[in-house]
């Protein structure tokens, strides 16, 4: 058990989980500069939907935007975004304010663990001399820092915070100690202790480029497969009946992790004097699978004798994976910008996502519901479960006579539409 008073400072995907899992045990300060999304968090909802409203009433966490309420806490879990820029570049901007944020708080014996992604070296070559200049205390003798990498998994109901192993890391053996004993403390799956904040820094970065690579082999098969006239379901169908062969399929790699998270390992060893060749091919393939996908799309179109230049498609799913409103980093809005290029119209419907954070987010406007009997092409491009219930007949509905279905994830069987990847 620990005596700690936690704060979390970033109230999104990964920080509101925090905050709940641990003021279901102790009052907990929630902080985050959003207001409106504070307002909704007093009135137990979260528009993420990551937390239940029974979750939120039954947790003891006071939302503040209030610099001073975190002086009440002594163990402080920064939680806030590390996007990249437009040149995939590593935003720290999020990171460097909550810092600053933090620092302001600080008092002798705190301790600051970091969740937010980062390249290994961040939270002592970056955040640290930020907290010393804001509290005018020294890192090592009045407050130190740990590391312990999110893992949350949005949407994921099974895979929750409480129930994912802990990487935890400090500064040293005490502070490690104290960071173990916390998350323990609400975490059932435990935690590893790595033995260096670097460490888990780069624990957490390479959990997210495994997966980009693998996807990003997959992707240029199904590129290779799609010229050999070859069907890409099929091979790996067959390819899978070997046992220690790894089950990924081809796709649009979006979200804040898998298509953010290599950009940081490779920003941080070009740094070094080391060009990452394989991280950052993989990285190319996988941005590039959009407009793929809309060529796919409108090969198949002009096969089946459809007018492309003012063809109406149907975009079914905007976010990132299923069942879920998150729409950052979302590479479907890849797709509707290719097809634009062809001067096709492109509605988009997605009975997940709210219609203005699409606008604000994206400058899209979504459908309410399709119109049946209307489009030329439809795109299945999310696997939400009301698309998986509607059927490939039932998504078929909605185009005209003659229509092409592309089933981008894969969703019915390879019969059942026109065009898959």
């Amino acid at each position: 058990m620990h005596n700690r008073k936690i704060s979390v400072i970033g109230l999104g995907y990964v920080g509101l989980p925090v905050a709940i899992a641990f003021g279901a045990h102790n009052k907990t300060i929630g902080f985050d500069i959003n207001e409106p999304r504070l307002d909704e968090l007093r009135s137990n909802v979260d528009a993420t939907l990551e937390v239940t409203p029974a979750e939120l009433n039954a947790a003891n966490v006071y939302y503040t935007s209030s610099v001073k309420d975190l002086s009440e806490a002594d163990f402080h879990i920064v939680s806030v975004p590390t996007p990249i820029d437009s040149s995939n570049k590593p935003d720290l901007t999020p990171l460097i304010k909550a810092s600053e944020t933090v620092g302001a708080a600080l008092k002798v014996g705190d301790i600051v663990v970091y969740e937010s992604t980062v390249y290994p070296g961040a939270t002592e070559e970056v955040c640290v001399p930020i907290l010393e200049k804001k509290s005018g205390l020294k890192n090592g003798i009045d407050f130190f820092v740990g590391y312990s990498p999110e893992r949350i998994n949005p949407g994921d109901k099974e895979h929750t915070f409480t129930k994912i192993r802990k990487v935890v890391s400090g500064q040293d053996e005490n502070t490690l100690n104290i960071v173990s004993d916390v998350y323990s403390s609400v975490v059932t799956a435990g935690v590893h202790r790595a033995p260096s904040i670097k460490t888990a820094e780069a624990a957490k970065v390479i959990e997210n480029t495994q997966r980009d690579l693998n996807i990003a082999l997959i992707n240029e098969l199904a590129i290779i497969f799609d010229r050999l006239g070859v069907d890409t379901h099929a091979v790996l169908q067959a390819a899978g009946s070997k046992w220690n062969f790894l089950p990924f399929k081809p796709g649009l790699v979006g979200g804040h992790c898998i298509g953010v998270d290599p950009y940081y390992l490779t920003y941080k060893a070009q740094q070094v004097g080391y060009h990452p060749d394989v991280i950052l091919a993989g990285r190319r393939i996988n941005d590039s699978m959009g407009n793929f996908v809309a060529h796919q799309l409108i090969k198949t179109m002009i096969k089946k004798g459809t007018q492309i230049s003012g063809a109406r498609v149907l975009i079914m799913g905007l976010t990132f994976k299923e069942n879920c409103p998150d729409l950052r980093n979302t590479r479907v809005v890849d797709v509707i910008s290719e097809l634009k290029e062809y001067d096709i119209q492109v509605d988009v419907y997605d009975p997940w996502v709210d219609k203005n954070d699409t606008l604000n987010a994206y400058g899209l406007s979504l459908l309410d519901y399709p119109t049946k009997g209307c489009y030329d092409g439809i795109a299945l491009t999310v696997a939400h479960n009301e698309f998986l219930e509607l059927g490939a007949t039932g998504c078929r509905q909605f185009g005209q006579k003659v229509h092409t279905l592309f089933d981008v994830k894969g969703m019915f069987e390879r019969s059942e539409s026109d065009v898959c990847l």
